[in-house]
């Protein structure tokens, strides 16, 4: 880490050292832009760190799978070199049902048709073509995470280009493919899986592999997206649909980036937390650190959130107050947190077979049926911080030594949904309630771990907000929401990562194509970048 900057004037300043920020810091420098990355805390990747729960047990904080990890990321900037080593979680998710037993999903479509066979021998064979038709949907989406979204603004021959661009990427799809897309953008989950498939076990697995961290029950409009989501490509290989344990945990990602972005030859400053994006006759000229000192540069890429950047970091006057007015109104209200926890004993998952693998071992999804999740939702939309909660359970030292001594056992928990406003209270009285609440539930489940909870540390959508600078907790940096993507991230006018400033970027989740440890939106607004400098 660089104790200070190699000078005053940079070609380009990234502010803040997330996964985005370190990803397109990358790009920029191999392309021999001279670079500086500022990181407000003390160490760089945001909220894709691993850090102590108690001295020499470490855990992913905050981000904790790899799913959807760009493999052209990995690639470009030679993560493998810098020490990113992924396993594949297999099976993704180990899911408890109401006869005690586990279903579990698997890579193999027809291993999981196996796990649902018992329950219905018709959703068994309806999940085969399903996944297949999914997968296949997922493909088109595929090519527009690498690239800007349609510009809704452009004029002219810029607009004909960028229709033309857009029948491109549809020209294979089919009628009955192209209504499916629609309906899996603004359909529920819940019907398409009530359509689809009759025992309950089966809906919870596919609820159980949708995206966590959003808002929304399983029966409001567009929960189907993260069923797209989750089978897009990650990983060193491009395997659709990848999930991967992280050895070393979330912050090897990062530290890969961070140590290939300086062997490229960029800067990197911790605790250098930006006050202020100077801003002259319209355009981006340099940034002011809270501790006084400033540095220059015709490009500033912004890594934070969108309400942080233009709403706490550049001044007012240098923003019309519609743009500012759109921004205020950009869904967050986190309704997300995290447990993470140091055990005593290996977890005994009920349902594992004695002979169960460590990857076997190392999931543990606890969530009721459609109805229940979709009335937790609406409880915390009103404020009321439930019992019932949704705990997704990683516990990553069965498949990685590394992160304890071997009398220890790490667990990482995942829990939505939360209210970011607890009505009658506040997050500072209800963090331990939530903790305790949680051990609980998992309890139910891995008997032994409540006696076993040697320390922890809860995060609130409150301490994401304070640590890890996530306003109001929103891991995504805003809602993924039909109305908050592609052309509309973060604003319809504003969605291929410049901005109303000149020379002053967006290269964070809060632009396309949003959250999630992809990489895709430092890497896209790197590209935007080199193109505006070209001649």
């Amino acid at each position: 880490m660089t104790a200070t900057a190699t000078k005053s004037t940079y070609d380009a300043i990234i502010v803040g050292g997330g996964h985005n920020g370190l990803t397109a810091a990358g790009y920029l420098a191999r392309a021999g832009l001279s670079v500086l990355v500022l990181e407000r805390r003390g160490v760089v990747g945001g909220a894709a760190v691993t850090e102590e729960v108690m001295p020499g047990c470490r855990v992913s904080s905050c981000s904790y799978i790899a799913s959807m990890l760009t493999p052209s990321v990995i690639r470009d900037l030679d993560l493998a070199r810098y020490g990113l080593r992924m396993v594949p979680c297999d099976p993704a998710l180990n899911m408890p049902v109401a006869d005690g037993r586990l279903v579990r999903l698997w890579a193999d479509a027809e291993r999981t048709a196996s796990e649902l066979r018992p329950y219905s021998a018709r959703d068994a064979e309806t999940y085969i073509r399903v996944d297949a038709e999914l997968k296949k949907l997922a493909r088109y989406l595929q090519p527009f995470f690498l690239e800007p979204p349609p510009n809704l603004a452009a004029k002219g021959v810029d607009r004909a280009f960028e229709f033309m661009r857009l029948v491109k990427r549809f020209w294979n799809l089919s009628g009955a493919d192209a209504a499916a897309m629609v309906r899996f953008l603004t359909g529920s989950l819940g019907d398409f899986l009530d359509r689809h498939f009759e025992a309950p076990e089966t809906k919870r697995l596919f609820l159980g592999n949708n995206v966590y961290g959003k808002h929304g029950g399983p029966y409001d409009a567009g929960s189907t997206l993260g069923l797209l989501f989750h089978l897009l490509s990650g990983g060193d290989h491009g395997v659709q649909g990848f999930t991967g344990h992280v050895i070393g945990g979330m912050g090897a990602v990062t530290g890969a980036l961070a140590q290939s972005a300086r062997d490229k030859g960029a800067d990197i400053l911790t605790h250098a937390e930006v006050a202020e994006i100077r801003i002259k006759n319209g355009a981006a000229t340099g940034v002011a650190l809270q501790d006084g000192r400033e540095f220059s540069a015709a490009s500033i890429l912004s890594n934070a959130d969108p309400k942080r950047t233009f709403l706490g970091m550049v001044e007012a006057r240098a923003l019309d107050a519609e743009f500012r007015a759109d921004v205020a109104a950009i869904r967050m209200a986190g309704p997300a947190a995290k447990v993470n926890m140091v055990l005593s004993e290996r977890p005994e998952i009920k349902g594992l077979p004695q002979d169960a693998s460590p990857a076997e071992r190392a999931v543990l999804s606890i969530m009721d049926d459609l109805e229940d999740v979709q009335r937790l939702y609406d409880k915390a939309k009103f404020g009321e911080l439930s019992d019932d909660l949704w705990v997704d359970c990683v516990f990553p030292s069965e498949v990685d030594p590394t992160l304890c001594p071997p009398d220890k056992f790490m667990a990482t928990c995942f829990v939505q949904y939360v209210p970011w406003d607890i009505r009658g209270s506040d997050w500072n009285e209800k963090r331990e309630a939530l903790g305790d609440r949680v051990i609980e539930l998992i309890g139910r489940c891995a008997p032994n771990v409540p006696n076993s909870v040697i320390g922890r540390k809860v995060l609130t959508p409150l301490d994401l907000q304070e640590t890890y600078g996530l306003t109001e907790g929103n891991i995504f940096h805003g809602d993924l929401n039909i109305g908050q993507l592609f052309f509309m991230r973060p604003t319809p006018e504003w969605s291929q990562y410049k901005t109303p400033i000149r020379g002053l970027y967006l290269c964070g989740a809060g632009a396309h194509p949003g959250g999630g440890v992809t990489g895709a939106p430092g890497r896209n607004a790197a590209m935007t970048v080199l193109k505006q400098r070209r001649p």
